[in-house]
């Protein structure tokens, strides 16, 4: 039932489709338009119907249709093709067959880089299984490949099991997840679904409908550079200005510091000289008051700075990425109860927590299709200690099939 699962799984990851946070197109590369275009082909080959590449947004559609007279919920699955910023070419994928729980993998051939309990003591939970990892050279791209290998698989075991009743079903492949604007443009109304899945998340049970209010900040500022020799009275050293303003923040709200439902402001990069610097921040927090005061916060510091000289030294641009999907999905939480109880029967424990982070589904919420998030599998994203377990994949696919399964009743 599963024997092309790791085989597509592989492929997937071996195909190189990075985004580019810095593109002005949609999707924001060329590699993520040819991996679409294959997945295209792969869905009409599995006998999926209308198959189609949206060239204004970059997602890859399918529909599986009902094979039940009762009227029943439509359903949509979906999972994004893009990897995360690290290198991403020539991704060479390791298996690691019946692993104990205990051992030390190593990842490249001089040890430089391992898996070990002491530093990722998730391993445990792993006894048993088989790992795919990395060769500690590149990321691995089960985020989100596992996903669209789950979903895939899945449409293939509903094709050839018409024993398995279930309405109508659509799958979305879509771009630019990673750089958080592959959704802006994704159309709900072609689409069509009454609710939908995400199939984007970590560990096995993760069922998640609470993300982030998320925020991003440019903050510019302009010095005034003389030589230092007589710079006394004269001198307004931009970096100081940005080293001033990152001080008025609240020094433990950071993401070195918070978990659970704690917020926080996160200096993602800072660059510049006496002249001129600038700072970006993420601004994230699961309660929309708290959002908004941690937003206000920023200007009031911007203004407050500002307030001791002649000229405006500090500017501020700030622009909301997403809000928290709970709000949305809250109001009928029986796609939630749907996910959970495919997974008690499949005898998953279901994790029910907030995300420290968005997903697509945040923003596909606010655009009308509720969309909660699952487990996908994989664990230690983005980097070249990312891993994941066939059997947790396998177990996302019958989340899926029984999803499909216990919406038809």
């Amino acid at each position: 039932m599963y024997e092309n699962l790791l085989p597509r799984f592989l492929r997937y990851v071996k195909t190189e489709t990075r985004s580019n946070p810095k593109s002005t197109t949609t999707p924001s590369t060329e590699t993520q338009i040819a991996f679409a275009h294959t997945l295209k082909k792969e869905l009409e080959e599995l006998g999926m119907s209308d198959v189609f590449y949206n060239e204004s947004n970059g997602f890859v559609i399918a529909t599986l249709p009902a094979n039940t007279e009762k009227t029943v919920r439509t359903i949509g699955f979906i999972a994004h093709m893009d990897t995360a910023d690290f290198n991403a070419e020539n991704v060479n994928p390791q298996i690691v067959e019946h692993y104990d729980g205990e051992s030390t993998i190593k990842l490249d051939k001089e040890g430089k880089y391992t898996l070990n309990t002491k530093d990722f003591p998730n391993l445990k939970n792993y006894a048993g299984q088989t790992l795919i990892t990395t060769d500690g050279t590149t990321l691995l791209g089960a985020d989100d490949k596992s996903g669209i290998a789950e979903i895939m698989t899945a449409m293939e075991i509903l094709i050839k099991n018409p024993s398995i009743k279930h309405g109508t079903i659509r799958v979305a492949f879509g771009p630019d997840e990673e750089i958080g604007v592959g959704a802006d443009k994704f159309d709900v109304e072609q689409f069509d679904v009454d609710f939908a899945y995400t199939m984007d998340g970590g560990p096995v049970g993760e069922l998640q409908y609470e993300t982030f209010n998320a925020a991003q900040a440019e903050i510019t500022f302009y010095g005034k550079n003389v030589h230092p020799g007589t710079a006394k009275n004269t001198m307004i050293n931009a970096l100081q200005l940005a080293i001033d303003f990152h001080n008025m923040l609240p020094a433990d709200e950071v993401p070195e510091k918070t978990d659970g439902y704690e917020g926080f402001f996160h200096l993602f990069s800072l660059t510049g000289t006496p002249e001129e610097a600038s700072a970006t921040y993420i601004i994230r927090d699961h309660n929309r008051q708290k959002f908004e005061e941690r937003k206000e916060l920023i200007t009031a510091i911007q203004e407050k700075m500002n307030e001791v000289f002649d000229q405006e030294r500090i500017a501020v641009e700030m622009i909301d990425q997403y809000y928290n999907m709970k709000e949305i999905i809250e109001k009928d939480m029986s796609i939630v109860e749907l996910a959970k109880n495919a997974m008690l029967e499949l005898s998953i424990k279901p994790l029910i927590e907030p995300i420290r982070g968005g997903t697509d589904g945040s923003k596909i919420s606010y655009l009308g299709t509720p969309t909660p998030n699952i487990f996908a599998g994989g664990e230690n994203m983005h980097g070249r200690f990312e891993f994941v377990s066939l059997q947790a994949m396998e177990k996302a696919t019958d989340v899926i099939v029984k999803i499909a399964e216990l919406n038809a009743k």
